[in-house]
């Protein structure tokens, strides 16, 4: 059975990837269409009760980039949780985007290289095998 989306915080999403801030934005740019490694990202995806900057499925790879305004706390609780359900949060701060892209870039595909995959199956029928 398919997990549902909050429909509140999926118009939420929605409406945050229409106006992503400028550090999102230029991010954005390298993670959008697999260019990072070749792994694929979300923006602005719904996990559980959340909504987080960018998301790798393959991975269970979070990125959040944060202003000046965060909640330490809040973050930290949010990133306990998430780990519990098995993902791996990376935050960085707008400035570290805005300042040093080439750096944050080089952070996250280490980390990517360093997780596990989270599927063992491919997730689309084998064309060799006539999808069986």
């Amino acid at each position: 059975m398919a997990l549902r989306i909050n429909p509140r915080l999926g118009r939420l999403a929605r409406e945050m990837r229409s106006n992503l801030p400028a550090p999102e934005q230029k991010l954005w740019k390298w993670l959008r269409s697999s260019q990072v490694g070749g792994f694929k990202f979300r923006r602005q995806a719904v996990l559980e009760s959340y909504i987080c900057d960018f998301f790798c499925p393959a991975k269970g790879l979070i990125l959040e980039i944060d202003g000046e305004s965060h909640d330490r706390a809040a973050d930290a609780e949010r990133d306990r949780a998430l780990a519990n359900r098995g993902f791996t949060t990376l935050r960085f701060t707008n400035r570290e985007v805005i300042d040093n892209l080439d750096g944050v870039l080089e952070t996250i595909l280490s980390k990517l290289k360093d997780l596990p995959d989270r599927f063992t199956h491919p997730l689309t029928p084998s064309l060799e095998r006539g999808g069986e």
